[in-house]
Order: structure tokens, then sequence, then C-alpha cells
């Protein structure tokens, strides 16, 4: 018999996933991380207008970047419109950017979004390295 829920494992919810990045690579860490969007792509991700297939991250002056991240135009968008393939700064502590910095440039390892997901309302990520 399972054991029951949390509260906080009830209030994730997953809106896509890399299943191909989990086939391609071995996995080694994962980290949780916040994704600072406009209001037209988190409206749009409400809808799973969504592709991680491809996407990476990469970092560059000690802030970490996801990129190729293909979020559709929100359907009911009157002016407000943003670009479907912009880079999107992840939300990191410092000295978590610093450990995935150091493993980085030390093995020559990747930066994969495995999952996006909401979890008490926001836009999460779990990056793996």
């Amino acid at each position: 018999m399972a054991a029951p829920k949390t509260d906080r494992e009830k209030t994730q919810k997953t809106i896509a996933e890399n299943r191909k990045a989990r086939h391609d690579y071995h996995i080694l860490d994962t980290w949780e991380a916040g994704v600072a969007l406009l209001g037209t792509e988190v409206k749009s991700i409400r809808e799973g207008r969504v592709n991680l297939r491809d996407s990476y991250a990469r970092i560059d002056n000690g802030e970490v970047w996801m990129l190729n991240v293909h979020i559709s135009p929100y359907s009911h968008r009157g002016s407000a419109a943003h670009e479907e393939l912009r880079q999107r700064k992840l939300l990191l502590h410092r000295d978590e950017i610093r450990k995935m910095v150091g493993k980085v440039a030390e093995k020559g390892l990747t930066l994969v979004p495995l999952e996006l997901y909401f979890k008490n309302g926001r836009v999460k990520v779990q990056l793996a390295l």
C-alpha cells in the first residue's frame, strides 16, 4: 500500500517532460529551479503548449539560462506576444550555481531540463546534470 501524499506532493502538477533526455543521457544530479517568465508565457504553459525536446541550459556570467524551450503563443492574446524560443533565466541560489559551474567545467557535462511543472502556483523546472 502506498504512503499517503504530503501537501507538497499534492500541489505539484507536471506540464511537460523531456523523455528523450532521460533516454539519451546518464543523469548524475538534479536541481529544482524557478523560471523567469512573461505573463503570456505562463498562460500558454497552463494550456500545455510547451515543448522541452532539444532544450538545454547554459551558464553565463554566474547566471543559468534555459535555451531552445518552445512555448507557443497564448491563444487569447491581444497585442501582447512573446518570442517562442527566447532564452529564459533560471532562478537558483548562488551556491547551487557555483556547484554547477564546477561540475560542468571540470568534467564537460551538460545541463538539461527534464521536467517543467507547477509547484504551489509557480513554474519550476527540474534541471539535470
